[in-house]
């Protein structure tokens, strides 16, 4: 089967709608004679005469008028195919947690300050995560940690730091720990803090169960199907505002929340600042270096110059976090 030159189909086509060798030319922008030995190396590649010639013009052969449409499909294809490659690229696709995470919080303002960045926020949970929304090629760019999970990160899938999201105690207003200014992570040693959203094996599970293991903290985290009968069943983790609501009216249960992480406002919820050390979950920017999105520089060379590199080493993270973060 012959091997079809674009340049000779589009002369092809360019005759068979101007019905004129000369016309087509014109067209096309090459000389009467460049379209005439076109059109001859195709009819050679085909063994076929595509135009009767006449002193009125250029007329189809039936088996011109046959070969056409395909022609014509042809070139639209490759005109799309070049297409794709030469206008604007797709916007940056950047996963985030949730749209209370800090990540996101992040990401707003960065986005606020760069209205001119083309970029798309895609939600996770912690079903199919940030990470895992990467690996599988549906986004650009994820903030979520590097190190740690049940899956490791593959080779290819590069990381630099986000930012360290200091964790604070959330207590109701009738907890012992309630009025402090603060509490140190070794008076934690023992006590029961519940994280419902580890229940499902996953790098923040793993990120707690490092605390625990260097603090002493006990982490509870149960679905707790005296309070949340609904999502006993595994229909998911609790909704946020009926674990601030259960937390509120306790004087037992404590958890922990991020810095920046937009909890649920109520009168009945005290947040306790964690110090010496003060735990900060480590996020990290990653993509995929062997498919860069070009919108990857820019997102990170800001959050390079604006990682908060100076508390890094008053914060407790895990040891397999700390050459990104500790180092940066």
């Amino acid at each position: 089967m012959p091997e079809l030159d674009l340049a000779t189909v589009r002369a092809f086509v360019a005759v068979a709608d101007e019905g004129r060798f000369g016309a087509a030319a014109a067209l096309l922008g090459i000389s009467q004679q460049a379209v005439s030995k076109r059109i001859a190396r195709l009819e050679n590649q085909l063994g076929l005469d595509l135009f009767d010639r006449a002193p009125t013009g250029a007329a189809l052969t039936a088996s011109a008028a046959r070969f056409l449409p395909h022609a014509r499909s042809l070139l639209a294809v490759a005109d799309e195919a070049v297409a794709t490659v030469m206008r604007r690229p797709r916007p940056l696709r950047v996963a985030v947690l949730g749209e209370r995470a800090t990540e996101m919080r992040a990401m707003r303002y960065y986005l606020g300050r760069h209205p001119d960045r083309d970029t798309e926020i895609v939600l996770t949970n912690a079903f199919v995560t940030s990470r895992d929304a990467l690996v599988a090629g549906r986004v650009d760019a994820a903030v979520a940690r590097a190190a740690g999970g049940p899956r490791p990160l593959p080779a290819r899938i590069a990381a630099m730091p986000f930012l360290l999201d200091p964790l604070h105690l959330l207590v109701g207003k009738d907890h012992p720990l309630a009025g402090r200014a603060a509490v140190s992570l070794a008076e934690l040693a023992g006590v029961t803090v519940w994280v419902p959203g580890t229940s499902v094996e996953s790098e923040w599970t793993d990120y707690y169960r490092e605390l625990s293991r260097y603090s002493g903290v006990v982490i509870d985290s149960s679905r707790r199907s005296e309070l949340f009968p609904e999502v006993a069943t595994g229909r998911g983790p609790a909704p946020i505002a009926m674990v601030i609501e259960h937390i509120a009216g306790s004087d037992t249960l404590a958890t922990f929340s991020a810095e920046g992480f937009e909890s649920p406002w109520h009168p009945h919820i005290r947040r306790v600042p964690i110090v010496d050390p003060t735990p900060a979950y480590p996020h990290a920017l990653l993509w995929d270096r062997t498919d860069t999105h070009p919108g990857i520089a820019d997102l990170a060379a800001y959050f390079h110059d604006n990682y908060n590199r100076d508390i890094a080493r008053d914060c407790w993270i895990p040891e397999i976090d700390r050459p990104l973060f500790v180092s940066a």
